[in-house]
């Protein structure tokens, strides 16, 4: 009597009920993989004093981590496992790595004030990744909640390397003023402050004239001073977020001691027809 073979389903169920497909998408997740290995590098440059190649490595490491992102949406690839793929390695590349980095470069003179403050910033990188990914499905694409990691990550890579371009070497005093800057960033990523994503920005449509030439430009600035153009956007975009809160805090303020004009501009403020 021949005896039924079972067959392993396609789906296997987990935990909480959803099903787990069998494979991933290789190119997404290759990306990933490169990003991922960018921040080991980059701890590794770290360790050896190699502050430059490790500031160079996280830059490498966000590049992969915004193709990986777009080539996923571009090729409708976009899964959980990626998702939480893309946190764990963001974690080592814009987590571990620059708080490996400017502890080396900068903080360690400072005893335990200094390894409390690349602590704090991992703490809070890990923070703000574990917050996005429980947000990923019920927030807006075009704004994050807080400083994205990456970002925080770029403003220190960007600061060794401007450190670097007005010919200094190795690590560098004890300057308070690097370590503020590390409690600041950290403050930031677990802040929420609206920063804008650029996820919406669709470069395969017609775009006006003049925004081709504002990326030629950018471009030229670019190869010209790569140093000082990393370092001013951004840190430019660090402050965006605490500038806009300055700005609107103005404006209420405005609108307190200005109350008629904004009633009058305001439609619901119109008076009715007396015709």
């Amino acid at each position: 009597m021949a005896v039924e073979r079972s067959r392993t389903p396609l789906l296997v169920p987990l935990e909480n009920g959803s099903p787990l497909r069998r494979g991933v998408y290789l190119l997404p997740n290759l990306l990933t993989t490169g990003g991922l290995f960018a921040g080991f590098y980059s701890v590794v440059a770290s360790l050896h004093g190699e502050f430059q190649v490790a500031a160079v490595a996280i830059l490498v490491a966000n590049l992969f981590d915004a193709l990986d992102g777009r080539v996923a949406r571009l090729t409708r690839t976009t899964t959980r496992f990626g998702i939480e793929y893309d946190s764990l390695a963001d974690l080592v590349a814009f987590g571990v790595a620059p708080a490996m980095l400017i502890y080396r470069w900068a903080l360690e003179p400072w005893g335990s004030w200094g390894w409390l403050a690349s602590a704090l910033y991992l703490t809070c990188a890990a923070l703000r990744l574990a917050r996005f990914n429980v947000q990923f499905d019920s927030v807006e694409k075009r704004h994050f909640i807080g400083l994205p990691t990456p970002a925080a990550a770029e403003a220190i890579a960007a600061t060794v390397l401007m450190f670097y371009r007005f010919g200094a070497y190795g690590p560098t005093d004890k300057h308070l003023l690097l370590l503020l800057l590390t409690y600041g960033l950290a403050g930031l990523m677990v802040s929420t402050l609206p920063y804008f994503s650029f996820k919406e920005t669709d470069l395969l449509r017609r775009q006006p004239f003049w925004t081709l030439l504002v990326a030629i430009l950018l471009l030229k600035l670019l190869v010209a001073e790569p140093q000082i153009f990393l370092f001013v956007g951004f840190y430019g975009y660090a402050l965006s977020g605490p500038a806009r809160l300055l700005w609107v805090l103005w404006r209420r303020s405005t609108s307190r001691r200005h109350p008629s004009s904004v009633a009058l501009s305001s439609p619901s403020a119109t008076p009715p027809n007396q015709s």
